[in-house]
């Protein structure tokens, strides 16, 4: 008779945040579902104590390092959601010439047609729905074939980084293509944490450092895209 395992909800909740960023599209989802996942990892990490903790806050002790993972996840998350709000903004159309003012106007009239479209297609959620039912038969699977930790992390870091590579390959934007190479580092970050024999201040250091410059460099990416096309979107790299 197999042993019966106690559910997680931190683990739950991770896999539903990261979840989400795979199969859904609107950032005002995305970017918090991320916020969501960062902080479901601190908290996995806080309760599996894998660093022995040196902080006292009341009856709760804590490691540094996971107060470092959370400011960085928090700083990550604000990064994304500044550059989202920023690059969806309406432009103050008296300052803008004739041929800004033509181009913010059709791209305006693209992201209406899609924002009309978007309740009846269906067909567009297809493609991550499945992605997503392979994430969780991968991660459920992997942790049997080539186990790392135990089972929760196992679990754990091959779904955040199974999600993240999955959402960069289905990305329409890039925005989400940012929001995937955060969940992957995410997964690197968990796994050595709980894994390293004996964890360094330089390795956890430079995978917050990844984390924050990557944020800023979707936003850099983003600003420059959204200077020349007025919008986010891939695809219309390859309609020039």
């Amino acid at each position: 008779m197999m042993p019966t395992l106690a559910i997680n909800w931190t683990i739950v909740g991770m896999a539903a945040a990261s979840g989400m960023i795979l199969l859904l599209r609107d950032w005002r989802v995305t970017v918090p579902a991320l916020l969501a996942s960062y902080l479901c990892v601190v908290l996995f990490l806080a309760q599996q104590q894998f660093i022995t903790p040196d902080l006292a806050f009341g009856a709760r002790t804590l490691s540094t390092t996971v107060v470092v993972k959370l400011v960085t996840g928090l700083a990550a998350s604000a990064i994304l959601a500044i550059t989202a709000i920023t690059f969806s903004r309406e432009y103050n159309l008296e300052e803008l010439d004739e041929f800004s003012l033509t181009e913010l106007r059709r791209a305006a009239r693209r992201a209406q047609r899609q924002r009309a479209s978007e309740p009846f297609r269906i067909s567009e959620y297809i493609v991550p729905f499945w992605a997503l039912v392979l994430v969780a038969l991968a991660s459920l699977a992997l942790p049997r074939l080539y186990p790392i930790g135990s089972q929760e992390v196992d679990f754990a870091w091959y779904w955040l980084g199974l999600t993240g590579l999955f959402t960069i390959v289905i990305a329409g934007d890039m925005l989400k293509i940012g929001l995937g190479l955060l969940l992957i580092v995410s997964s690197v970050d968990l796994v050595y944490t709980a894994v390293a024999s004996t964890v360094q201040v330089f390795p956890l250091a430079l995978l917050s450092l990844t984390t924050i410059v990557l944020a800023l460099s979707v936003a850099y990416l983003s600003g420059l895209l959204y200077g020349r096309l007025k919008t986010l979107d891939l695809a219309e790299l390859y309609q020039r």
